[in-house]
């Protein structure tokens, strides 16, 4: 499996964190893209008239490495829904930002929720089919025609020219 990390942090600041948690395990990343691959929405979020509204578009990943991957073997994983707007549908999972204050927390332990879902989405041949098939009962829900703020969320996917 291939791991790779888009943030919306800039460059040097991604750059800086990454040493910091991952050490030379960085290196192993297939790559790291900062803010500047991302695309601003020239929207705020609904709860933060201050913060940018920018997408993951996971279709600049599949122009860029064609052929390798597909919608249909690459998953984001995020913390806000918002940032997969623009992707295909079941293309990402949200989870809770990690918080260091809970001492329970373990999503990521050798029998962690996360953990047995990402091994099952390596054993996939769709990742679409898996996620809509094994929904997290953990983390957030995409934003869809039931989210309460998708009249919001719509207009901007509309000027993007989604449906």
């Amino acid at each position: 499996m291939d791991e790779s990390i888009v943030d919306l942090k800039q460059k040097k600041n991604l750059n800086n964190a990454l040493e910091f948690v991952m050490g030379s395990s960085k290196s192993k990343l297939l790559f790291a893209w900062d803010q500047k691959y991302c695309t601003d929405s020239g929207f705020k979020t609904s709860n933060d008239r201050h913060k940018p509204i920018f997408f993951k578009e996971m279709e600049n990943l599949w122009d860029k490495y064609s052929g390798k991957y597909s919608s249909s073997n690459t998953l984001l994983i995020d913390d806000e829904p918002y940032k997969s707007l623009l992707n295909p549908p079941n293309s990402a999972i949200f989870i809770p930002e990690y918080n260091s204050k809970q001492a329970n927390d373990n999503v990521l332990g050798p029998n962690g929720k996360l953990r047995l879902f990402l091994d099952g989405i390596t054993e996939a041949d769709d990742v679409p089919y898996y996620v809509k098939e094994n929904p997290l009962d953990f983390g957030l829900s995409a934003i869809s025609t039931d989210h309460p703020e998708w009249n919001y969320y719509c207009k901007i996917i509309r000027r993007f020219g989604k449906k």
